[in-house]
């Protein structure tokens, strides 16, 4: 929770689109003309969405909201990499709506 405080101050005061989109984790075109493309990923906050994946890599194992999400992905027919890029992003709307409301217990206001 430290890395994604100190190096995404901005959380907690965006949507989600927005938030996604500033780590990188909003998917892109790259059309142009006829050519259609896959969406992709990427730029924004590297370190960021580095500590995302352990975190969603590690929450996608239990018995847990992100990991009910993630085995329905699966069980859809998602690939396993978009199935984690779209629970790392889950997880993100969710840390930021968590801050936005100041529903974090370690950076309580009493501390």
């Amino acid at each position: 929770m430290l890395t994604w405080l100190s190096c995404l101050p901005e959380l907690g005061q965006l949507n989600r689109r927005e938030i996604a989109a500033l780590v990188g984790l909003a998917p892109f075109n790259q059309d142009s003309g006829f050519r259609r493309e896959r969406r992709v990923i990427g730029g924004g906050r590297a370190e960021v969405r580095a500590a995302l994946y352990m975190a969603t890599l590690a929450a996608t194992g239990g018995d847990n909201p992100i990991a009910a999400f993630y085995r329905r992905l699966l069980e859809k027919g998602k690939p396993g990499k978009v199935a984690l890029t779209a629970a790392m992003r889950k997880l993100l709307t969710i840390l930021n709506a968590m801050v936005k409301q100041k529903k974090h217990g370690s950076c309580s206001q009493n501390a």
